[in-house]
């Protein structure tokens, strides 16, 4: 069994507590490329490392906006800001989420696109970052002792 946890950016006593009082097996750095987002991202990776969290790798969220009605491609937040990261820490860059009305709209709905749209293009997205970081997983399934 997985628990995904989404905390909020930075590293406040939320994400210090969830170390120290469970066993965290990996943590998913996600981001989006604008500069501002990319120094609390930095830092989460930074103080999950100290406290022997394993980085499992980056996701850029936001990473580009598809026109749906010519499909020019927008870089609204900027390029390329996780990879930076990802390439400046050691730290496997999992995959870029664009922005996409198709996520929003399944979510809202709360049918999630992976479920509601399993051939869609950004479903696969999803999918290729789960396996990925279920393999990374298994790297450190010794990491932490069963309870």
């Amino acid at each position: 069994d997985i628990l995904l946890v989404d905390m909020p950016p930075g590293t406040g006593d939320t994400q210090l507590t969830i170390t120290q009082q469970i066993p965290v097996s990996g943590a998913v750095i996600v981001t989006t490329p604008q500069d501002i987002a990319l120094l609390d991202a930095r830092r989460g990776a930074e103080m999950f490392k100290q406290v022997n969290v394993p980085v499992l790798g980056v996701v850029e969220n936001m990473s580009s906006y598809v026109c749906p009605n010519c499909g020019h491609i927008s870089d609204i937040f900027g390029v390329g800001g996780a990879e930076k990261i990802a390439n400046e820490m050691n730290i496997e860059l999992l995959g870029k989420v664009p922005l996409d009305r198709s996520i929003r709209e399944t979510s809202d709905t709360g049918q999630p696109i992976v479920i509601s749209q399993p051939t869609n293009p950004q479903t696969e997205i999803y999918q290729r970052i789960a396996q990925r970081v279920l393999e990374k997983l298994q790297l450190y399934k010794d990491h932490f002792p069963p309870r």
